[in-house]
């Protein structure tokens, strides 16, 4: 059940962020008297949604809207867009200690209702200024709510089996809530007006808020008093093997960050490609992001260690199907490589987003607020670039060595990911057992376990500096340990 409300309520934030993309930029023309339908084959950056936040923003490209005219209008969407991503991504670091500090609960509830609230006022905002707010409350309502649920389901299921499926779900959710955002929203925008779509999925947030307020009771939630307090966040960016993690989710997710608000104009130009033909183009890449999903799974399921990997592999697929881009000749055509990158964007999501939890797990405290946080942060730099830096780059460079600039980047960043092949192999529950060692016992248990180790001739270096944990640390301090001995330190 506590699966099924974080699952909805990621779908519901990727829904509330796409659900504007066919409806803000009739409805802005419309406000600055306009009126009508927007002129089509102009405005190419109005197809940028610079999906701030979580896995599945693969497949927010999927869109059919009506194009605005030149003008002051690109940016006003192109700011209004980014603006969730830009909160976002100066919110994740206090949300990501406010989550280690609260628990997982109180922040997903406290998510919840900003998200209601900001769903709210999207429905009767009737001034740009309004819309704008409601867009940067919904990036703070997205700071706590996907953060806490990717942590809380990471928390739940501690088995790495578990783990992976629980999170591969969860991106599916998410893939699913940004395929149907676009049609759902713009046909009750034509059918019953504005306000429909924001108050049908305001309703959705706020009955799994009480759900999950009646449910798992967050105020009366007595889990925290038991967990460590977890490694700070400012000290998880700057571990190695997290950085190279968070690095690779920025990098995977710059191609289509960057070819959401450019791609529009690209194909007027080049294949005079009609308006729901750009918007087609986007649709069926959902389905090979689902696929990646299931089959790292799958997977990682049979071969655990090779996580990094997967991940590698997915960087390769992205860039090359990043350099085929501009090789398109038609809408038909062009299918084929963004489904590529969709696919691939799956394949380092679902394997790289467990392994931010084992990361934590082997070599900090088993808390997972503040990396979650950081991989916020990682979606949130792409995407909040994306509307304001690619349509420069393609005037002062071109379409070309966009594309081809940002399929080199993943495909170099791939073999980076070597770095995690020895990290991979260690156990959780030995690295849990470094970290207490190295802070000294704080318990009778932990001093008795201590004294009986020593008692039985085993040196174990009592003062480990585990950020430089290692394979070959962990053979030398465990050499002697059997697996009996290991399970009486199991802290989850």
């Amino acid at each position: 059940l506590l699966l099924v409300i974080v699952c909805v309520a990621l779908l519901l934030d990727n829904m509330l962020y796409m659900v504007i993309v066919p409806i803000i930029p009739h409805y802005l023309a419309t406000l600055d008297g306009g009126g009508g339908a927007p002129a089509a084959g102009q405005g190419g950056g109005t197809s940028s949604a610079a999906a701030a936040g979580w896995p599945g923003n693969a497949s927010r490209s999927s869109r059919v809207f009506p194009l605005v005219p030149p003008g002051n209008h690109d940016i006003k969407i192109g700011v209004l867009f980014a603006s969730k991503a830009i909160l976002q991504l100066l919110v994740n670091p206090l949300s990501g200690t406010f989550i280690d500090r609260m628990g997982y609960v109180l922040p997903l509830l406290i998510g919840l209702l900003v998200m209601f609230l900001s769903t709210l006022i999207f429905a009767f905002a009737e001034s740009y200024g309004t819309l704008f707010a409601a867009r940067s409350l919904q990036g703070l309502g997205s700071a706590f709510a996907d953060t806490s649920g990717i942590a809380l389901i990471a928390d739940r299921h501690p088995e790495e089996q578990e783990r992976n499926r629980a999170l591969g779900l969860a991106l599916a959710f998410i893939s699913f809530g940004s395929l149907v955002a676009p049609p759902f929203g713009g046909i009750l925008y034509r059918v019953a007006g504005k306000e429909s779509p924001f108050l049908v999925l305001a309703s959705i947030s706020l009955l799994d808020g009480l759900l999950l307020l009646v449910v798992i009771k967050p105020f009366a939630d007595s889990t925290r008093e038991n967990m460590p307090v977890g490694a700070p966040i400012h000290r998880l960016m700057i571990d190695p093997y997290i950085a190279v993690v968070a690095g690779a989710l920025t990098t995977c997710n710059i191609p289509l960050a960057f070819l959401e608000p450019t791609i529009a104009i690209w194909m007027n130009s080049t294949m005079n490609a009609n308006e729901w033909q750009m918007g087609l183009t986007w649709l069926p890449a959902f389905f090979p992001h689902v696929l990646g999903v299931f089959i790292t799974v799958k997977l990682a399921d049979k071969y655990p260690h090779l996580q990094w990997f997967y991940g590698a592999l997915g960087l390769v697929i992205i860039g090359a199907s990043s350099c085929t881009v501009p090789a398109c000749r038609n809408f038909g055509q062009l299918m084929i490589p963004l489904c590529g990158i969709c696919f691939g964007i799956a394949l380092v999501d679902t394997a790289l987003l467990p392994t931010l939890a084992f990361l934590v797990d082997v070599r900090h405290v088993s808390v997972y607020g503040s990396v979650y946080a950081i991989a916020d942060i990682s979606y949130s730099v792409a995407y909040a670039l994306g509307p304001i830096v690619a349509g420069e780059i393609v005037h002062s460079f071109g379409f070309i060595q966009l594309s081809l600039g940002m399929g080199l980047a993943n495909v170099l960043y791939a073999p980076v990911l070597l770095v995690l092949k020895n990290i991979c192999q260690m156990k959780p529950s030995h690295s849990e057992r470094n970290i207490l060692l190295d802070e000294g016992p704080k318990g009778l248990y932990d001093t008795i376990k201590m004294e009986e180790r020593k008692g039985r001739g085993r040196n174990l270096h009592p003062v480990v500096d585990f950020e430089g944990n290692s394979v070959e640390a962990y053979h030398r301090d465990f050499k002697g340990v059997s697996e009996d001995d290991s399970s009486d330190y199991d802290y989850t």
